[in-house]
């Protein structure tokens, strides 16, 4: 067995990959056609696995609750469903995603994973609802206090609805949010929100502005 191992060593060692490929002046036709199809096989294998676990990482994000979610996968979930809502309505995608991170704290506020509502909708009349306790900026300063919230059947619905408040406003005010679709730039729409009431948080525009940036939401407007 040494020897076998001793043997194979000594001709690694004396392995020379020139003529390997090339005998006498000549190429070696055969054998550099046989290292082609190797590594073809070899490259076609490794992106088939790559291929697999993108897909697999995909469906594990497809299937894992919201709430479990880490911010990047909570994009990939929530993006096609905002891209979608931009085709209909020309409500930029950005803007979408950026409040649902920001009014659902990314799928984990229990109004988001126990209710699906990602945008901190309030209900009224006879709407299905649930009594929680929210913030808001009132005299200068941050109260506590208990408000009626919609529940949705699915976090799609949630976001459906948050696009038809958006296009048809208030019954007080139709165009309330006119210009959150109309701005000229997503700084105009972000600023828009907070023009039309939607939050009572001063900084509300600079939270969605910074989130728009350092997730580089843009890219799912186009």
């Amino acid at each position: 067995m040494a020897r076998r191992q001793n043997r194979l060593l000594k001709k690694i060692k004396k392995f020379n990959l020139s003529t390997f490929f090339v005998k006498k002046g000549r190429l070696q036709v055969g054998r550099v056609l046989v290292v082609v199809f190797i590594l073809l096989l070899v490259i076609g294998k490794v992106s088939d696995l790559t291929n697999r676990n993108y897909f697999n990482s995909n469906a594990n994000v497809n299937n894992l609750p919201m709430n479990q979610l880490t911010r990047e996968q909570f994009i990939q979930r929530i993006a096609p469903e905002a891209q979608d809502i931009q085709t209909q309505t020309g409500i930029r995608s950005s803007i979408s995603i950026a409040q649902a991170a920001l009014e659902s704290d990314w799928g984990k506020s229990t109004l988001a994973y126990k209710y699906n509502n990602f945008f901190g909708v309030k209900a009224t009349g006879s709407m299905h609802s649930v009594n929680l306790t929210t913030s808001e900026f009132e005299d200068g300063k941050w109260v506590e206090v208990k408000a009626p919230f919609r529940v949705y059947d699915s976090w799609q619905a949630s976001m459906e609805d948050h696009a038809d408040l958006l296009i048809h406003g208030t019954s007080d005010n139709p165009k309330r949010y006119a210009k959150v679709i109309s701005g000229v730039n997503v700084e105009e729409a972000a600023q828009a929100l907070v023009d039309g009431g939607y939050a009572t948080d001063p900084g509300y525009a600079k939270k969605i502005m910074n989130l728009i940036n350092e997730y580089q939401l843009k890219q799912y407007d186009k």
